[in-house]
């Protein structure tokens, strides 16, 4: 009987100090992270002389002088121009192509596709580079906003259509069923059925594309220029060799960040929602 009575009680410790090991662990990472962002934002209003000044001044008169060279230096709001245009423009199409893809993987079965699209999705951006860049040159696509968009699709177009399988495998079958049976095409039962069924999973994808496509850096570097430079290239471009100016990177970091960092914060509860609501087989 005590043996009985001490096993559970065993088995309910051991659940609980792996929660509490796993809590500890998520929370030191958070702290981590958060304390990376917190320097950065602090040393966009120090002065040059604190920022590298050790041990660290936390005690400082804010200026704005960061911000205003920036600012001043740069034509900031052209580059987040061009970030928001490419941005909302590869995600666009990139749901426009991958939601059909995603639906006519899992409706017919296409594994091969569904494979040809992950090993895009692994390879590193700069695979792709010498021959985009080759026939960019022949097309004269090189820093134009179409070509860049091109290249933020190949990027965004797999992570889409990835996170939109498991959503479509979720929609019940009896619905389009129905709905083909009432008169709809099978293109019918897509818009009217499947996609309002997979709105979470949609708004969570294209969140998650147009923070990927917002970050991108590899693509602008190399097959941009002045006409399409982005947020993430500016603040390469506070890098000098030799010297940094780490006041004026940290405020530019902060003004490429503070966007994103927004948008998940207002579009947190969806995003949680739609990934769990997709993670979820029943």
């Amino acid at each position: 009987m005590k043996r009985l009575l001490h096993e559970p009680m065993s088995r309910t410790t051991a659940r609980r100090i792996e929660n509490v090991v796993s809590g500890l662990i998520l929370t030191l990472a958070l702290i981590a992270f958060l304390f990376l962002f917190f320097w950065m934002f602090i040393s966009s209003f120090k002065p040059n002389l604190l920022i590298t000044r050790y041990p660290p001044a936390w005690a400082f008169s804010p200026t704005l002088e960061h911000y205003v060279q920036v600012f001043r230096q740069n034509p900031f709001l052209v580059y987040m121009s061009n970030s928001l245009i490419i941005a909302l423009s590869s995600v666009g199409v990139s749901l426009a192509i991958g939601l059909p893809a995603a639906y006519s993987i899992v409706k017919y079965k296409q594994g091969p596709l569904a494979l040809a699209l992950l090993v895009i999705r692994m390879l590193p951006g700069i695979s792709f580079m010498i021959p985009l860049f080759i026939l960019y040159k022949r097309l004269g696509l090189l820093d134009t906003h179409p070509g860049i968009i091109v290249t933020h699709v190949l990027t965004v177009l797999p992570l889409i259509t990835w996170v939109m399988l498991g959503f479509f495998e979720d929609v019940p079958g009896e619905l389009e069923d129905a709905a083909l049976i009432d008169g709809c095409s099978q293109l019918g039962a897509f818009t009217r059925v499947v996609i309002p069924l997979s709105v979470p999973g949609i708004t969570a994808a294209a969140i998650l594309s147009y923070i990927a496509s917002w970050n991108n850096f590899i693509f602008v570097l190399i097959l941009g220029g002045p006409k399409t430079m982005t947020l993430p290239l500016a603040v390469y471009g506070f890098l000098a060799y030799g010297q940094v100016d780490w006041g004026a990177l940290s405020a530019a970091a902060t003004i490429v960040t503070v966007p994103v960092l927004i948008l998940a914060l207002a579009v947190q509860r969806y995003l949680a929602g739609g990934l769990t609501m997709g993670a979820v087989k029943g």
